[in-house]
């Protein structure tokens, strides 16, 4: 039920960066579910790939070259997902930052909820 919930609060964070990014478009709400369930995928397989590759940059950069590593995952998801699109990488790099922002914030939410 916590993953469900927790993919439902990322696509409606996406649906929010949809309204305010203009680099960024979504079809739907269905699209953006499927493109939460797809983020998700690639975090948790492709993402950790990427990061033992670049480690010696990723270590270079002190660490600032993880920010690049999500900018490509989201651009991945664009060309994985009909009717989600990023206009190039540096859209892809805010939409990243600001997703997570949102999911943070979200997440906060959630979990003092279920506190009371």
């Amino acid at each position: 039920m916590k993953l469900l919930l927790r993919i439902l609060l990322t696509a409606v964070a996406i649906v929010i960066l949809d309204a305010i990014l203009p680099g960024v478009t979504v079809a739907s709400y269905t699209t953006a579910i499927i493109v939460a369930i797809v983020l998700g995928l690639l975090n948790f397989i492709v993402k950790p790939i990427l990061i033992i590759l670049t480690l010696p940059v990723t270590i270079l950069t002190l660490g600032l070259f993880l920010l690049i590593i999500n900018a490509i995952i989201i651009l991945l998801t664009d060309s994985l997902v009909d009717g989600f699109v990023v206009g190039n990488i540096w859209w892809a790099l805010l939409f990243s930052l600001l997703l997570s922002f949102l999911q943070s914030i979200f997440y906060k939410l959630l979990n003092d909820d279920k506190k009371l």
